[in-house]
C-alpha cells in the first residue's frame, strides 16, 4: 500500500507501508477523503521536520476492521477523525483541566502512542477507536472530510466568542477563515470583515455571510470607517504568517481581543508598545476537543456551517504533490482541495 508524505521543502513522495491492522483497542479505516491542511503546505514550503503522523489529518471513511477490545464501531461505521475525549487520569485532567488534557494535546499533534507512519493521504489508516467520531447520516462526504478543520475554527470562536452586535475581522478567507466568519456569525458579531488578497477567496467570504471583504491594503481604512476610527472588538488571525501577528493587533481597539489561530513557522515580530498601549487581550486556540469536534458537525447539519462552497477540487494520491505546491504557490485558485484515495 502507497501513502504520499511530505519529505521535504517541496518534495512529497508516495512511500510503501504494509497493510494496516487494528490494534485491540483501534480500528482501520478506509478512507475516502482527505483534505489538505494550511500545515501541510507550510510544511512543503519550509521543508522543516515534519510528524508524518498528520500529513493528511482531515479525514473521513468507512470501518473496515476493529480490535477485539472496541465496543464502540463496528465494521461498516462511517467515521471522521478527530481527538479523543479528556483521559481523566493526566496531570492537567486530574488537576480539573480536561479542556487542557495532554492526551488530547499529543494526539493533535501526531505523536500519540501508536501514531501511525503516515497520515490520511492513503487509501487505509489504523488508529485509536476513540479518535474516530461517528459521522451524522445527514452529513455528505464532502462536509464529513472537513468537520476536522471546522471544528478547529468553531472552538477558536468558542475560545474568543464576539458579544452580541461585535464588530469582528477575520484575518484570512482560507478554509480555516471562512468557518470562523460563520461561526463569529452564529456568535452573535453584528458585523464581519474579512481580510484577503485573494480575489476569488473575497467573494466566497461575501456568499457566506461576511459584511466587507477587503485586500489588506483597504483594511486600515475600511476598520477605521466602520468604527469611527476605535477599531475592530474582536480580530481572528488565520493567516498564520509572521508578519500578519501585529497586523491583527494593530486593527483592534483599545481593550480589544486578538485571538491567535494560524500557526506561523518563524517568530513574529512584534510591536510590544502598541500591545501595551492598547491594553489588547490576546488569546490562542489550538485545535479542539472532543466536544467541539460534536458540536461542530451540529452545526453543519442544521445549516450554520456552510462547507460545500469550500470545495474547489479533488485529487488522487499521485497528484497530492502538485496540489500542495499549486497552494503553496500563493496564486492558487483553490480553497479547500480533497484528496480520493481511490483514484
Amino acid at each position: 500500500m502507497h501513502a504520499a508524505v511530505i519529505t521535504g521543502q517541496g518534495r512529497v513522495e508516495l512511500l510503501e507501508f504494509p497493510q494496516p491492522e487494528p490494534r485491540p483497542d483501534g480500528a482501520v479505516v478506509d478512507i475516502e477523503l482527505c483534505g489538505i491542511c494550511g500545515t501541510d503546505v507550510h510544511a512543503f514550503q519550509s521543508g522543516a521536520p515534519y510528524n508524518p503522523a498528520i500529513c493528511g489529518h482531515e479525514w473521513t471513511g468507512t470501518v473496515s476492521a476493529v480490535g477485539a477490545d472496541v465496543r464502540s464501531l463496528r465494521e461498516g461505521d462511517r467515521v471522521a477523525v478527530g481527538v479523543p475525549p479528556a483521559c481523566g487520569r493526566c496531570e492537567a485532567c486530574r488537576a480539573g483541566h480536561a479542556a487542557y488534557c495532554n492526551v488530547v494535546l499529543m494526539t493533535s499533534i501526531g505523536l500519540e502512542r501508536g501514531a501511525s507512519p503516515y497520515g490520511g493521504f492513503a487509501p487505509q489508516i489504523a488508529t485509536s477507536a476513540a479518535r474516530l467520531i461517528p459521522v451524522l447520516p445527514s452529513l455528505n462526504s464532502v462536509q464529513a472530510a472537513q468537520v476536522e478543520p471546522a471544528a478547529v475554527a468553531f472552538h477558536a470562536v468558542r475560545h474568543t466568542q464576539p458579544h452580541l452586535g461585535d464588530v469582528a475581522v477575520v484575518q484570512g478567507a482560507g478554509p480555516i477563515g471562512l468557518v470562523t466568519l460563520q461561526a463569529a456569525l452564529a456568535g452573535g458579531a453584528g458585523c464581519v470583515v474579512v481580510v484577503e488578497p485573494n480575489a476569488v477567496r473575497r467573494s466566497l467570504a461575501l456568499t457566506l455571510g461576511a459584511t466587507h471583504a477587503v485586500h489588506p491594503d483597504d483594511a486600515a481604512a475600511l476598520v477605521a470607517e466602520l468604527t469611527r476610527g476605535l477599531g475592530a472588538d474582536v480580530v481572528y488571525e488565520c493567516v498564520g504568517r509572521p508578519d500578519t501577528v501585529q497586523q491583527a493587533v494593530g486593527r483592534a481597539r483599545r481593550g480589544g481581543r486578538m485571538c491567535l489561530i494560524g500557526l506561523a513557522n518563524e517568530h513574529a515580530p512584534i510591536d510590544p508598545t502598541v500591545w501595551l498601549l492598547k491594553e489588547i487581550k490576546v488569546s490562542a486556540a489550538l485545535a479542539y476537543t472532543h466536544d467541539d469536534f460534536d458540536r461542530t458537525m451540529g452545526m453543519i447539519a442544521d445549516g450554520r456551517l456552510v462547507l460545500d462552497p469550500l470545495h474547489t477540487g479533488t485529487v488522487g494520491l499521485a497528484d497530492v504533490g502538485a496540489a500542495i505546491a499549486d497552494l503553496a504557490s500563493g496564486t492558487s485558485s483553490h480553497t479547500k482541495v480533497l484528496v480520493d484515495p481511490r483514484r
